[in-house]
Formats: C-alpha cells, structure tokens, sequence
C-alpha cells in the first residue's frame, strides 16, 4: 500500500515510536557486519556504539536484541536499502526478515527507514576526516548505523 510519501505502510509505523519515551537502536544490516547505533534518552542525537559480525541473520538478530535490551531500547529502526527508483532487490527483502526476526524477540516496535544514499553520506564523511584502511570497514557501517537513526530521529520530530 504506497501513501503519498512513497512509503509502504510498514515504514509509516515511525509514528508509532512517537508516543514511547526512552532510547531507539538503529542497524545498518549487512552480511559480513552490522552496524549499530542508540539515541540519547531524549532523542536528540544519535550515537554509533559499533559494529557486529555474528555470522548469519537468525545470530545477527539474537545478538540485536540482546542490544537492545542491554541499551533499554523501546523500538529499533531498521535501515531499509532501496535502489534511487524507489524499487527494492534482495537486500530489502533480507531487511525485513530481519524486522520480523527483532519484533519477535524484544517485542519492540521495528520500523524500517529508508537507507539510501547513508552509505555515499558516511563515504564522504570518512574521505574528509581521512579514515583510511581496516579501520574504516567497521567504521562505515557504524556511521550508515548512525546516519539512518539520525533521519528517523529528525523524522519523529517533524511528526
């Protein structure tokens, strides 16, 4: 079902985080890592606390959820990848099943925020800070982590 921003319902749900007070978790899930962020109690900034490479989506979504209730979390936002047409390939759809995965193990809310162009916005970032080498592999993902939380941050706000 698309609304007038373009979105299917099941991203319209960042409302829903609206009317809960406490900490989001924010991923940038990808195959080798998994980059993860909190926000502060009040929402205002969103922070990078690292990355994960658990191995396999099902270890992946066990090692979120312990995250997230380690963190307090009260929703987690899920980066969704599409491509600049607005079409989704199979990283979406690994996205999702991943969402359901966290929803049944926390119970939380999970909502997924369009993710494009965070990698290309952490790409330039860390080329103008000169991050460079290994170190800047875990550093991209928890920075895409960051930025993806950070839009739905500034999304809920605008609500």
């Amino acid at each position: 079902m698309e609304g007038d921003s373009g979105m299917d319902k099941r991203e319209d749900l960042i409302a829903d985080l609206k009317g809960r007070s406490g900490r989001l978790l924010g991923v940038d899930f990808g195959d080798t890592r998994t980059g993860v962020a909190v926000s502060d109690v009040s929402r205002f900034l969103a922070s990078g606390i690292g990355y994960i490479s658990p191995g396999g989506i099902v270890k992946t979504a066990d090692a979120l959820a312990a995250i997230a209730r380690e963190q307090k979390a009260v929703g987690i936002v899920v980066g969704l990848p599409r491509n600049m047409d607005g079409s989704e390939g199979f990283r979406a759809e690994r996205c999702r099943e991943l969402a359901d995965m966290l929803r049944e193990r926390t119970g939380l809310p999970v909502v997924m925020m369009d993710e494009r162009m965070t990698t290309m916005s952490a790409s330039r970032y860390l080329n103008e800070t000169n991050t460079r080498g290994a170190k800047r592999k875990g550093v991209i993902d928890t920075l895409s982590a960051q930025i993806i939380l950070q839009n739905a941050l500034d999304r809920l706000k605008n609500l």
